[in-house]
């Protein structure tokens, strides 16, 4: 595949390196908006740029009708006005808070636990997610992520970074030198206590998945979530 990278930064040139040993091409790297581009010649474009420019990169894609995936957070207000855009333009988008394929099968264990656990009102959720400090956003998506999750099967009607009120889920968020990424998802009782946690090594993980997510969208028509991916590997 011939691919477009947004986003030239430490996750960029992973993304790159991954690509490249796969065996895929680079045809244009993004670094900031001023730049000049042409997508005529990509397969499919990855976006891990900047919450500000997320959504023009996005747009530009889907009008040019070139797949595109992105893994940027801090712009998911207008994530539905993308979506339409996609659909008007029967053009292929796939967004993830997070790519790492182990984040996904993380996913995939939050919300079996919540549904294990919500007929027991004993029990009160927390979570807590720690982070680099160059991450721009907090929580992080995959935070919200988890979050929403948990909303969708439960009595809690939303998050928050304050201290929670009744039918919220409080979210700590942590900005820490060198941390890749940490998620715990917490169940407290008086008499126990249940969690969930998944730690990053390294953007590897993450890299790799939005690597193999491309390669599944290219050829597609649509939007698209990771669970899609996942199912395909199955």
């Amino acid at each position: 595949m011939n691919i477009a990278l947004f986003g030239y930064g430490k996750m960029g040139k992973t993304i790159e390196k991954i690509a490249l040993d796969r065996g895929h091409h680079i045809l244009v790297k993004v670094s900031s908006t001023s730049e000049t581009y042409d997508l005529s010649q990509i397969d499919v474009a990855i976006d891990f740029s900047l919450p500000s420019t997320a959504v023009a990169n996005i747009s530009e894609c889907i009008k040019s009708h070139t797949p595109v995936i992105s893994g940027t957070t801090g712009w998911l207000d207008q994530y539905d006005d993308m979506v339409a855009l996609c659909k008007s333009q029967n053009g292929t988008f796939l967004y993830a808070s997070n790519f790492s394929l182990g984040v996904n099968i993380f996913f995939e264990l939050n919300k079996t636990l919540t549904r294990l656990l919500k007929g027991f009102p004993d029990y009160t959720v927390s979570l807590e997610e720690i982070h680099h400090t160059q991450k721009l956003d907090a929580p992080s998506g995959t935070a919200i992520t988890l979050a929403k999750d948990i909303i969708a099967e439960t009595d809690y009607k939303n998050w928050t970074l304050d201290a929670p009120k009744q039918n919220e889920i409080g979210i700590l968020a942590k900005r820490i030198e060198g941390v890749s990424g940490t998620h715990t998802v917490s169940y407290d009782s008086n008499i126990d206590s249940i969690q969930i946690k998944h730690t990053a090594h390294s953007r590897q993980g993450f890299a790799l998945g939005a690597v193999i997510a491309a390669e599944y969208i290219y050829d597609k028509k649509g939007v698209f979530q990771m669970k899609d991916v996942l199912q395909s590997h199955k």
